[in-house]
């Protein structure tokens, strides 16, 4: 690549935006850039990223609403007679929405090795969408508990490509500075998933009976062909590389590469190292497990989103109103994680923006936990998703930031920490029983919480003694930062 390329023999090229560096470490600026004033250049920089903002971040949000629907509409379909049709027992239904999780926790590190080695990640992504919606629109015509497990199994194993392979995707475009928030505005299509899931349910669910089809039939054909169709189309517009994004110019491309690549202290070479490589140095790192223990701790809490619709269906209501009111907590949930997302890259602090909203989450589940009043639960659920998933953006973020290089083991950890990170959703699920209480699980999330702010203060004491060790121009072994990120005077965000 000529606009930003290793050289130890390069001159300095001169220095024509005051406080803006040409040369990071052994990173030489384009001179396309270099010859811009402070303000062209601070111009094409928010250019380029409100661009590339609006070609990939709406995608994404789609991607993943539909990824939620097509996982999340069992919920719906219980409430739709479909423990009925299929002769469902209690456990049945929970093995069927627990097994979806065995395919998508085997599949990630697999699919993201895949994802961080390949030219074509966009595509790749959308083909994933496209078979997940093929698979989704086919549980219509089951008819059996055997042929509702398989389906899961399926779905979850093409669903593991999309939200590990997002993430890494992201961290193509975007650098640090910049990842809290993109992550907040990916994780926004979840739970607006959520939020309008029951809803568009609602809608869909009156066909019941129509040419002959149960409503949940017709929930689960709908939002799977309309995920293929869409897969389709966005296979033309995401970018696979930021040498190329549809609607930038050639130097708004090159200052993308350049943002990213003095950041990160070197440029993303997917040939570094092997696939195996990389998920060896993911494995042999402890901040893999640190940011892991406070991830899945976290995630253990936020099982009860698999359960939302029950949990609410608890404070007595029929099955309009219920799903009704699961969508205000997941729009409330929206704003507070893009408010945290976006605060946290602006004080470029991660710490404090994971464990604030971990402390409101132990107080929503002591709150779910100790009272059956009606008002006192639906301000728990209203708490609830709002506070663990703007933990979970931020956790995500100092994951991706300190674990960012060779590319291949950023793409190895990140795949690594999800799926290991999800199996509480196969486990949870059989904590939600005696309604409307539901005291076992709760009790579990109150513990999980203060694990997850637990692990939080050990991840920070441990990337404060790796900084100190930087600064000291210690050597920092193998897990720590990459020799050129070294030289550009590369710090982990705290």
């Amino acid at each position: 690549m000529d606009d930003v390329k290793m050289d130890n023999t390069s001159e300095r090229i001169e220095d024509v935006k005051g406080e803006n560096q040409t040369i990071v470490g052994e990173l030489v600026m384009p001179h396309s850039l270099a010859a811009l004033s402070e303000a062209e250049y601070t111009r094409i920089g928010k250019k380029a990223t409100l661009k590339m903002d609006m070609t990939i971040m709406p995608i994404l949000v789609v991607m993943y609403i539909l990824n939620y629907l097509d996982r999340q509409n069992i919920a719906s379909a219980k409430l739709a007679n479909i423990e009925k049709d299929l002769s469902l027992d209690t456990v049945e239904y929970q093995t069927a929405v627990s097994i979806l999780f065995v395919g998508y926790i085997l599949m990630q590190v697999p699919s993201n090795l895949i994802v961080g080695k390949i030219t074509w990640p966009g595509v790749y992504i959308c083909a994933g969408m496209a078979a997940w919606g093929v698979i989704s629109a086919l549980v219509a015509v089951v008819n059996s508990f055997g042929g509702l497990l398989a389906a899961r199994i399926c779905l979850g194993m093409v669903e593991a490509i999309f939200f590990p392979g997002a993430l890494y995707f992201l961290s193509l475009f975007y650098n640090r500075k910049q990842f809290a928030f993109r992550t907040a505005i990916l994780y926004s299509g979840s739970q607006l998933g959520n939020a309008f899931g029951g809803l568009f349910a609602i809608g869909i669910l009156r066909l019941d009976g129509a040419h002959g089809l149960a409503g949940w039939r017709w929930l689960f054909l709908i939002e799977g062909v309309l995920t293929t169709f869409l897969a389709i189309v966005f296979a033309f517009i995401l970018p696979n590389s930021n040498k190329k994004i549809l609607g930038l110019s050639k130097l708004e491309c090159e200052y993308v590469q350049w943002n990213f690549a003095k950041d990160q202290g070197q440029v993303d070479d997917i040939h570094e190292i092997s696939a195996w490589s990389g998920l060896k140095m993911a494995i042999v790192d402890p901040k893999t497990w640190l940011l892991m223990g406070i991830l899945y701790s976290t995630y253990i809490v936020g099982a009860v989103v698999q359960f939302f619709a029950s949990v609410v269906q608890g404070l007595g209501y029929d099955r309009t109103t219920t799903l009704a009111l699961t969508a205000p907590p997941f729009i409330l949930c929206v704003f507070c994680m893009l408010i945290n997302g976006y605060h946290s890259d602006l004080k470029q602090e991660r710490f404090l923006h994971i464990v604030i909203p971990l402390a409101i989450t132990l107080v929503a589940n002591i709150i779910a936990v100790s009272s059956l009043n009606t008002a006192a639960r639906y301000v728990a659920m209203m708490l609830l998703p709002g506070s663990f998933y703007s933990a979970a953006v931020v956790i995500l973020s100092w994951i991706t930031a300190s674990l960012s290089q060779p590319s291949v083991k950023r793409a190895a950890a990140i795949a690594l920490i999800n799926s290991f990170c999800n199996t509480p959703n196969i486990w949870c699920s059989y904590l939600y029983y005696s309604a409307p209480r539901y005291v076992t699980a709760f009790i579990v999330n109150v513990a999980a919480t203060g694990a997850a702010i637990a692990f939080a203060v050990a991840s920070l004491i441990y990337l404060k003694r790796q900084n100190r060790k930087l600064e000291r121009g210690e050597n920092t072994g193998k897990n720590g930062p990459t020799p050129d990120q070294i030289a550009a005077g590369f710090r982990y965000t705290l």
